[in-house]
Parts: structure tokens; sequence; C-alpha cells
């Protein structure tokens, strides 16, 4: 026989295998009827072996885990040739055998409950067999005869599905010396080689009729459905629920935390097994579904509070580092500042609490940092120092009553204004605005160094450089005259550097 047809048919089942899907199965308590083919090489006492065609039909029943008993019979075409002459009475030419095997066999499994069983094969019987056509000479002569038969081998089978395994075997067939009709003391027999195909009906508690890593009888304990992959529905077969996250294979969502067990272990890769993976006070349901943070992070805008703490306690965004926006962390404002994280101006005073803090060096938790009686706000917007109380207060003006304004003061010899005169004209300013009714003479004085003449111009010059700062802050200057009057009307001795001090003044003399 051709062995092209006979490897093909090899090829084309093993690509089969190749491509089927893992089915884990067993044969324990299972009949199964297997359809094989394949050829023979029959080894006789002739010089010219040749290979034949050979059928057969296995029916067995897995008698334990590891071990299946079947009656295989079949048919068989062997073919031999002598070509070298013999002496008298002896065959010479080419010999064909039409034989019928049959056999009860016993299968060991050496990897039972995979889906690739490996096994080994003996047996006995009888081999029926026929010599060429009847009619013929003899030893062609055409007459039934019986033998003995044991067949040996292995083998293996690959299921494609619960029903349905490819099988493939070689084996050595030893039969009796005398079927060629040539009695040598050599063992006789012959070579096989098959593929087919294995039919199982049935199931029992070792198979798995749904693929799903659990056996039939695993299912029955734990309640799950055999004839179902994933019982629950929720995205995990059944196997992979017992055996890999030891997750419920009837609840769809073990933990409770409102995703399913194929979600957390295939998509988000939480632990289905616990409410809260990464142990941030939110469930991981609430962290994909509500506030689409990161349930493997405790900390996901990375602010140093947890998503927990961010959403159930201080009520921030825990995706947002800053979530008011004042330019502080969420974790400083709770933790450094104590303000509020979700307030950009916690005291209320017109300043945002990252200015407060990093710009003004102001305290956020209070409108008035300096106790002087003006919010933090209000003195940044006019100018004046929100850490310092001495320039909170407005200046009181009554009609007709002369003020002297202390801590104006000018650089020596000029009418520069000093920086911090500011302080004061802004309480002069602030008064000023605060009664447009008022109106003012200011009056410039000198102490008693230098001429009269000189005195008078610089005292003139000092009057007219406040007149010109109020100007500029928005005050009226028809509300203003300015005199200067030297170093006359001293209102302490010159006599000393303190008295010529008191004496360098600026007066306000209220109308």
């Amino acid at each position: 026989m051709n062995k092209i047809p006979v490897l093909l048919t090899a090829v084309v089942l093993l690509g089969l295998l190749a491509e089927r899907p893992a089915v884990a199965q067993s044969s324990m308590g299972r009949w199964s009827l297997g359809l094989h083919g394949g050829g023979n090489y029959w080894i006789t006492d002739y010089d010219d072996l040749k290979t034949g065609p050979g059928f057969e039909a296995v029916v067995r029943y897995g008698l334990a885990r590891n071990f299946s008993l079947g009656l295989v019979g079949g048919y068989e075409v062997l073919k031999t040739q002598q070509t070298v002459p013999l002496g008298p009475g002896e065959f010479q030419g080419y010999m064909k055998l039409q034989s019928f095997p049959v056999a009860l066999v016993g299968y060991f499994h050496l990897m039972p409950k995979n889906s690739f069983d490996p096994y080994l094969y003996i047996g006995g019987g009888g081999l029926i067999y026929q010599r060429g056509e009847p009619g013929g000479a003899y030893p062609l002569d055409g007459k039934w005869r019986m033998c003995y038969m044991i067949p040996v081998g292995v083998g293996f089978e690959a299921f494609a599905s619960n029903s349905i395994a490819i099988d493939v075997s070689a084996g050595f067939v030893n039969h009796g010396n005398w079927i060629d009709a040539r009695k040598i003391e050599t063992m006789n027999g012959y070579i096989t080689a098959k593929a087919g195909v294995n039919f199982y009906f049935g199931s029992s508690d070792a198979d798995d009729d749904d693929n799903d890593g659990l056996t039939n009888g695993e299912e029955r304990r734990y309640g799950t459905d055999p004839g179902s992959p994933d019982t629950d529905g929720d995205g995990l077969t059944d196997g992979e629920e017992v055996k890999r996250y030891r997750t419920n294979p009837l609840r769809p969502d073990t933990d409770g935390d409102g995703i399913s067990d194929g979600e957390e272990a295939l998509k988000y890769h939480t632990d289905p097994t616990k409410f809260d993976t990464d142990g941030d006070g939110l469930s991981d349901g609430d962290e994909v579904f509500k506030y689409k943070t990161d349930p493997l992070k405790v900390d996901t805008d990375g602010d140093g509070l947890s998503d927990g703490e961010e959403a159930v306690k201080y009520h921030t965004d825990p995706l947002r580092v800053d979530s008011d926006g004042d330019g502080l962390s969420d974790w400083d404002e709770v933790k450094t500042y104590r303000t509020d994280p979700t307030n950009s101006d916690t005291d209320g005073d017109g300043l945002m609490d990252g200015d407060e803090v990093k710009k003004y060096h102001t305290d956020p938790l209070k409108a008035d940092s300096d106790g002087g009686g003006v919010d933090d706000g209000t003195e940044v917007k006019r100018g004046s120092n929100p850490l310092d109380p001495r320039d909170d207060l407005p200046i009181v003006f009554e009609k007709g009553k002369t003020l002297v304004l202390e801590g104006v003061n000018f650089e020596a010899g000029s009418a520069n204004l000093t920086k911090d005169s500011e302080t004061t004209l802004e309480r002069v300013f602030m008064s000023l605005v605060a009664d447009p009714a008022i109106r003012i003479e200011i009056a410039g004085y000198t102490d008693n160094t230098g001429s009269v003449k000189s005195n008078d111009r610089l005292s003139q010059r000092r009057a007219d450089a406040v007149s010109a700062w109020l100007v500029r802050k928005g005050v009226a200057a028809t509300r203003m005259t300015t005199i200067g009057r030297g170093s006359r009307e001293p209102i302490a001795p010159n006599t000393t550097p303190e008295g010529r001090m008191k004496n360098r003044r600026i007066e306000f003399h209220v109308r």
C-alpha cells in the first residue's frame, strides 16, 4: 500500500489537534466507539516485505481512572513476496492475506483527566485470515484459517470536545508463525499505525462537560452548573473562580463592591475577594464608577490624602491636588495650615489661602492677621501692611483742630518722603475718603538749623510733597492747601536732637 495517504491522514489529524481547544476529559465510567484507519507492515519469513491498509473499530469502557478495556475488531490486508527461488515444494511469488483481527485490549492511561492523554495497550485475541483467492493452488487455496494474536503498542488521545477525541496509535501485533505458510523459528507479525476518532457517550463525575476546569463531581459539590462554564455569568469560568481567584462561582460579585468578579480580575486587576483593594476607604466600585479614582492606588492625585479621606471626610476632589484652586495642596490645607480645602478663602478676607501663606505671610485663618481692625484683603488693596496694626485705624479729624502727623518723615535736607511715612499717610487717606466734607491745610515745619529763608522754602516743599502723595492716591486737590512755616512755631526746644526732630513736622489744620 502507498504510504502517502496514511501520512497525509496523520498530518490532517495532527493539524486538527493543534487547533483544538484544550478540553480536559476522562474516560472513566464512559463508553466510547473508535473508528481508526492506517496501514501495516507485515514481517514474514519471505524476503520482500510490503505494506497494506488496515481499519479497526473499538468499543471501550473506562473501568478506572487509569484503565479502560476495549473490544477491537478490524480488517487488515497483509502483503509479502518471495523473490529468491526456494527449494522444491516451497512457495515463491506474491502473497496477499485478508485478515479479520479480534482482540480484547486493555488501555493504561498515563495522563487521565487531561486534554492530552497518552496510553499504553496490550491485549489478546484471534486472527481469521485467508491466503489468496478460493480455488487457488496451495498455499493460496482460499481457505479461512485462524490463529492467535497479541497486540501491544502506544498511543494518545486528544479531546476536541466532551464527546470527541482524536486518537493516534502505533504498535506491533504478534500472530501465529504458520500464517505465511512457512514455519521458521522467527517471530511473525505486523507493525501497525492508525489514526482516527473516538466518540464518547454519557459523562461521569471525572468529566468536565462544560470545560470550565471543574469536574462534574466538583461542580456538584460546589452547586455550580456542570453544563455552563460560567454559572454566575461574571466573566470567569467556575474553575477559575474556585481554583485561581478563590471567589464564589455562584455570586457574580463575591466581595459586594459593585464590580463583577470578571471585571475585577480581567479589566481593573483589583482583588475580587476584597471590597476595598487598595485600602483607601472607598469600595472598588465607588472608585471606578463614582469617583473615577484608581482602585489600585490609595492616593490617586498624590496630594498626600487618601481617596477615602478626600471623598468622605474632607469632601475634596480625589482627582485634584488642589481642590479649591487656592495654591495650596489639599494635604497642606488639612494637615499643615488647617484651612478649608474646599474654600479658596477660608477666613473670608478677600485673599486666597495660598496668597496669604506664600505671598503675604498672613494668617489664612484670621481675616485681620495683625488685629488692627482692618482685614488683610483691604490692607493689601490699599497698600498698607496687613502684619502691622498701626496702619489699620484711620486718623480722626475734628474741625477747627490741629493734628501733628507723627510718622511722616523726610530725607535729611530734602522734601523726599521716606518709605515708612506711607503708613501714616495711608491712615490720612482712609480718613479723607471716609469724610468727603473735610478740608485741610497742610503746614510744613523745620528746626532752626539753616537760614530762615531756606527753612521756609524747605517746609513749603515738604507740605507740597504730602499733598501730592494724597492727590496721587485719589484725594481731590481742591480739598487741600499747603503752607511752609519754616522754623517758626517750634513745639520743642531746638537745643537737643530730640527737640529739633519734633520740630521737623507736618501739621494738618482741619477747617
